[in-house]
């Protein structure tokens, strides 16, 4: 399903090359849960950005689908994406001017789902947001923005879902449930999760456990 390859980041800064990705070699199957943890700096959301096809590395691979979109344009990684991979970000990334039905249905709408308002009704339903259907993000609480989040993700019915430190924008207790809304739609969905968080709670609900440190990917246990 996720492949990577000797995948490799770096930029250069004052006095040389930043390695921030150091050959990182990863296979991830259909349906697996894995999180990605390390201190902050050490590239994990990097790399997170990479395996969704998000960003280029310098060199090595990104196979989703056995199809290497490290060797794409922009505009065929976004047609991968679009089939593939759905993103929940830290900051929830929602367009302020849109409604919360709005947000869900917009990447339905770019698929050219012919039902978009019924399928972000339904998963707007799922995560409790039914009667909010018609605030906007500034209206709705940080738990209540993840959710929409969350719906938003799900609504595409993507393969593969990522997650960067989803819960790390909430307080401990809507970050719980965040968490279990998180794992409770991807059993449902049978998707491939891949997630970047510092909860070590949020971390063991997954099958494997990858340690980030300094551009370097270790399976824990090793």
């Amino acid at each position: 399903m996720l492949k990577a390859v000797n995948l490799t980041q770096q930029v250069s800064i004052s006095d040389g090359e930043l390695h921030i990705l150091k050959g990182i070699n990863l296979e991830i199957k259909q349906g697996e849960t894995v999180a990605i943890v390390g201190a902050s700096g050490s590239g994990k959301s990097t790399l997170l950005g990479m395996l969704a096809g998000l960003d280029v590395p310098s060199s090595g691979e990104v196979l989703i689908n056995n199809l290497n979109v490290s060797n794409m344009d922009e505009e065929q990684r976004a047609a991968v994406r679009s089939q593939w991979v759905a993103f929940v970000f830290q900051s929830f990334q929602l367009l302020g001017s849109l409604t919360a039905l709005e947000n869900v249905m917009l990447p339905l709408e770019v698929r050219g789902s012919e039902n978009a308002q019924t399928m972000a009704e339904e998963m707007l339903a799922r995560v409790g947001l039914q009667e909010r259907l018609h605030h906007k993000p500034a209206q709705l609480s940080g738990g209540e923005q993840q959710r929409v989040a969350l719906a938003r993700a799900f609504a595409c019915q993507a393969p593969i879902i990522f997650a960067d430190e989803p819960t790390g924008n909430l307080d401990a207790e809507t970050g719980e449930k965040i968490s279990d809304l998180l794992f409770e739609l991807n059993r449902e969905n049978n998707t491939t999760l891949i997630l970047v968080t510092h909860a070590q709670s949020l971390a063991d609900k997954c099958q494997r456990t990858l340690h980030m440190q300094a551009g370097v990917l270790t399976e824990a246990g090793e």
